[in-house]
């Protein structure tokens, strides 16, 4: 049984300087990843930006609560793929924020196409990280 709540820790280090790339880390996992300011926020690139990890817990979230979902409803498929898009702007006071998230789902190998559509809807609606943000949000689910 899950129990609730649950606590989640991420640390990051980093030197002075718009120009110099970082490391963050979780307890969880081995390795840390590389961080950088993107080009885009005139950084330097060569690493992972908060934008990118923004983006990525949005595409991962839906990926872990469909492979939740279908094993519990003993739906198999061949494979999962998902291709993310998040637009940066500004909100009406002009404050950057992430405006919109669109994800593309490519489902395959199912051997119930409507069942798997439908869990692939009620994973959107479900999923817990894609319902604590603001940002907006569209699928398109191509089930094959």
């Amino acid at each position: 049984m899950i129990k609730y709540p649950m606590s989640f820790s991420v640390s990051g280090h980093s030197k002075s300087g718009i120009g110099s790339n970082w490391e963050t880390s979780s307890p969880s996992v081995s390795s840390s990843l590389p961080m950088s300011i993107p080009p885009e926020f005139e950084g330097p690139g060569g690493g992972y930006s908060p934008e990118d990890i923004y983006a990525f817990a949005l595409a991962n979230c839906f990926v872990a609560t469909f492979k939740v979902f279908a094993e519990k409803s003993k739906v198999d498929y061949g494979e999962l793929s998902v291709e993310g898009t998040l637009t940066v702007d500004r909100n009406e006071s002009g404050v950057p924020w992430m405006k919109a998230f669109h994800l593309k789902v490519n489902l395959n190998g199912v051997s119930d196409a409507d069942r798997a559509k439908r869990l692939l809807e009620k994973t959107s609606q479900s999923c817990m990280i894609l319902n604590s943000v603001k940002t907006e949000k569209t699928f398109e689910f191509i089930v094959g």
